[in-house]
C-alpha cells in the first residue's frame, strides 16, 4: 500500500543530464517505469522538472536576470516534453502544462485543470516554475504541491537528505531523518531556498529530500520506506 496517494515529484534537470548529450534517455526511461509503477498503485503525479542541465544562468557572459530565467523556464519545458514522451511509452496518460503560454506545445496551466487530471489518475508535469523570474523550482515545486493538495512534495535532489553541513567538505557531516522548515531557515541549511521553506511553513506541506540516484528511490518514497529527511510544517 502506497504512503502517499498525491505527490509532488520534483526533478532536477541535472538529474535527467548524461554525458553524451543534455538529456539521458535511459535514466528518464527508468524514471517512467517507477512512476509507472506507482500509478498502478493508485498514486497521481504531478511533476517539477527543472532546467539546469541545459540553461543554469549566464554562462560566459552576463545576461539580464530576468531575461536568463525565462531562458531557464523554456529549458524545463524541453524536459518535460522528454519526461512525457517516456511516460507516455511507458504507458502511462500524461499532460504537460507551462505557466507560459505556449499551446502549439503544452497547454497553459490552471490549478483546477491539473487536480482534474489527478483526479482522474493522470500524470501532470507542470513546465516554467511559477512562471516569473527570481523564483526556483524548488519554489515553484513547492507552490504546486499546494494547489494539487498534495500529502507530500518529494523534492530529488543528488544528495540523499539533509545535513547539519555540507557533507563533501565535512565528512563527519550529520543527517537529519527530520526537520523543519524553520530549522532550514534558522540554521542556514541551504538545501532548498528561503522563498520555498517559506511556502512550506505557510501552507503546512510535507516534503521528503532525496537522492534520485537511483530512481527506485521515488517507489521507496511513495511507499514511505526511510530513504531520505522529512521536511515538517507546522507541529
Amino acid at each position: 500500500m502506497a504512503k502517499y496517494k498525491r505527490v509532488l515529484l520534483k526533478l532536477s534537470g541535472e538529474a535527467m543530464s548524461g554525458e553524451d548529450g543534455i538529456i539521458n534517455f535511459e535514466f528518464v526511461k527508468q524514471i517512467a517505469e517507477v512512476i509507472k509503477r506507482c500509478s498502478d498503485e493508485g498514486v497521481a503525479f504531478g511533476i517539477v522538472i527543472g532546467g539546469g542541465n541545459i540553461w543554469r544562468g549566464a554562462v560566459g557572459v552576463q545576461v539580464e536576470r530576468s531575461r536568463s530565467d525565462h531562458m531557464g523556464m523554456l529549458a524545463t519545458v524541453i524536459n518535460s516534453l522528454a519526461m512525457q514522451d517516456m511516460l507516455i511509452k511507458c504507458g502511462v496518460e500524461a499532460h504537460v502544462m507551462t505557466a507560459l503560454d505556449m499551446q502549439r506545445v503544452a497547454e497553459s496551466y490552471t490549478q483546477y485543470k491539473a487536480n482534474e487530471y489527478l483526479d482522474q489518475g493522470k500524470t501532470v508535469i507542470i513546465a516554467c516554475g511559477t512562471g516569473n523570474p527570481y523564483f526556483s523550482t524548488d519554489t515553484g515545486a513547492l507552490l504546486r504541491a499546494a494547489e494539487i493538495h498534495a500529502d507530500v512534495a518529494l523534492l530529488a535532489k543528488n544528495i540523499d537528505g539533509v545535513y547539519d553541513s555540507d557533507p563533501k567538505k565535512n565528512p563527519s557531516a550529520v543527517k537529519y531523518e527530520a526537520v523543519t522548515y524553520e530549522e532550514l531557515l534558522e540554521k542556514n541549511l541551504r538545501i532548498i531556498d528561503s522563498a520555498a521553506s517559506s511556502l512550506g511553513i505557510e501552507n503546512n506541506i510535507k516534503s521528503l529530500i532525496f537522492a534520485l540516484k537511483t530512481p527506485e528511490n521515488i517507489y521507496k518514497a511513495v511507499m514511505g520506506e526511510d530513504v531520505g529527511t522529512i521536511v515538517k510544517g507546522r507541529n
